[in-house]
C-alpha cells in the first residue's frame, strides 16, 4: 500500500505527536508498505529518507502551547506537488483542524482520507470559531481516528462526528531491553519534558522536592528536556538545587535508559493532555508511575491500577505520594508488574493493525464507490463489461 502521512509540527522539535507519526511510518515500513511523510521542517534539519520537507515552520500558540506551523500558499503548493508525486492509496493526516499542513492537505487531496486527531481540549474556543472554514475540508475525510476518549469528545462536541479510539503506539520492547546507567541509579525521580513549558508541570514538581528532601535528603531528580535550568531552580532552597540533574535533551537510547533506571517516574502535568505517551514509555521500561489525576493519565493507568495518581497541580500530595512510594519497594515492584502488563496493549504490533485496517476500510470503501460508478456509466452507455 502507498501511504502519505502528514506531520502538522515542525519535525526538527521533537513532541509526541513527530514521535507517534515517525514510529507509525516505520512500523508501516517495516511491514512492507511505501510511506512518505511530509511534515514542516527546517532547511538544515537531517531528514529520514521517508520524510518530505514543506519547509520552515512559525511559531503559533495552540493547545496551551507553542506549535510550529506550516501554513500559506508556498506550503499548500508544496502539499499539491507531494501528493501528485506520491499517488497514494490512502492519505492519513494528523491535527486537521490545526492551522498547518493537516488542514491544506484535505482541501488538496482526493481519494480516501484518514485523520488523527489528538487534542484535548473541552474549552476550544480557536476550534468553535473555525468550524465554518473547518468543515468543507473535514467532510472530506473517509475514517476519523482519536487517540483517547478524550480526544474523541473534544472532536464530538466541537466539530460533530465520530471517531473510532485508537492509542499512540509504543515500541515497548524497545524501552523494555534498555540496559539501567549505573549514574542515574539510587534514590532517583525521573522527569521528561520541556523545562519551560508550564502545563509540563515541572513548577509542581519542584514545590514537592523541598518535603521529599527533607525526609529523603539522599533522593535526586533527574530532568531530561529543553528549557532554562537556572529558572526551574530558582524556587528551591540553594542547598537543595545540587539535588536536581539536568540532563538536555536525550536520544531515544538515553530515553529509555533512564526511565530504566530511575527509582520512580513522575510525571506532573497540569492539563491539556489527551493520552500520555511517556506514561507508556516508562511503562514499557518498568519504571514505576506517579502522574497527576489528568483524565487521560487515569486512562493510561488504569485508573489507578498501572501506575500511581496524585491530585492534579497538588504539590503536598505529591510529596506524599512520592515518599509513600520511594519508601515501598514492594509497592513499587507490584507497579512495575502490572504497568509491564498493561502496556502490552499500546504496542505498536497492536496499535499498527489497528490503524492498518483503517486503511483497508476505508480503501475498499473507495475501491466499491469506483466499481460502482463504473457499473452506472456502462449501463447508461450500453458498454460491454471488461
Amino acid at each position: 500500500m502507498r501511504i502519505g502521512i502528514v506531520c502538522p509540527y515542525s519535525w526538527d522539535v521533537p513532541g509526541g505527536v513527530q514521535f507517534h507519526i515517525r514510529d507509525l511510518a516505520e512500523h508501516l515500513i517495516g511491514l512492507g508498505h511505501e510511506v512518505s511523510v511530509l511534515a514542516p521542517a527546517d532547511d538544515e534539519t537531517p531528514l529520514p529518507p521517508y520524510v518530505v520537507s514543506a519547509g520552515r515552520a512559525v511559531p503559533v500558540p495552540y493547545n496551551g502551547s507553542v506549535a510550529r506551523l506550516n501554513f500559506g500558499f508556498l506550503s499548500a503548493a508544496r502539499v499539491r506537488r507531494w501528493l501528485h508525486e506520491g499517488t497514494f492509496d490512502v492519505v492519513h493526516i494528523h491535527e486537521p483542524s490545526s492551522p498547518s499542513l493537516g488542514l491544506l492537505t484535505c482541501w488538496a487531496a482526493q481519494g480516501p482520507i484518514v485523520a488523527t486527531f489528538h487534542t484535548s481540549n473541552p474549552r476550544s474556543r480557536a476550534m468553535v470559531a473555525a468550524y465554518s472554514i473547518l468543515q468543507a475540508a473535514l467532510e472530506k475525510i473517509s475514517a476519523r481516528i482519536a487517540v483517547s476518549e478524550y480526544a474523541r469528545r473534544t472532536l464530538v462536541e466541537h466539530l460533530g462526528g465520530d471517531a473510532v479510539v485508537i492509542p499512540n503506539g509504543v515500541d515497548v520492547d524497545f524501552f523494555a531491553r534498555a540496559k539501567p546507567k549505573p549514574e542515574w541509579q539510587g534514590d532517583t525521580i525521573g522527569f521528561i519534558g520541556r523545562i519551560d513549558e508550564p502545563r509540563k508541570g515541572l513548577p509542581v514538581l519542584m514545590k514537592a522536592l523541598p518535603a521529599i528532601l527533607a525526609e529523603r535528603p539522599q533522593t535526586r531528580l533527574l530532568v531530561a528536556g529543553r528549557g532554562d535550568e537556572k529558572e526551574a531552580v530558582e524556587s528551591l532552597p540553594a542547598e537543595m538545587r545540587s539535588r536536581v540533574e539536568f540532563l538536555g535533551m536525550v536520544s531515544d537510547e538515553d530515553k529509555a535508559r533512564l526511565l530504566r533506571s530511575v527509582d520512580l517516574y513522575v510525571a506532573p502535568n497540569t492539563g491539556g493532555e489527551s493520552f500520555g505517551i511517556i506514561l507508556v514509555e516508562a511503562m514499557s521500561a518498568g519504571a514505576p508511575v506517579l502522574a497527576a489525576d489528568l483524565d487521560a493519565f487515569a486512562q493510561v493507568l488504569d485508573q489507578g491500577s498501572a501506575g500511581e495518581l496524585f491530585a492534579n497541580e497538588d504539590a503536598d500530595a505529591l510529596a506524599a505520594a512520592a515518599l509513600r512510594l520511594l519508601a515501598d519497594p514492594e509497592r513499587r515492584a507490584a507497579l512495575r508488574e502490572r504497568g509491564s502488563e498493561h502496556v502490552r496493549r499500546f504496542d505498536w504490533s497492536t496499535v499498527g493493525a489497528d490503524i492498518l485496517s483503517v486503511y483497508e476500510t476505508v480503501t475498499d470503501g473507495a475501491a466499491a464507490v469506483a466499481a460502482d460508478e463504473r457499473t452506472g456509466l456502462r449501463a447508461r452507455f450500453g458498454l460491454a463489461r471488461d
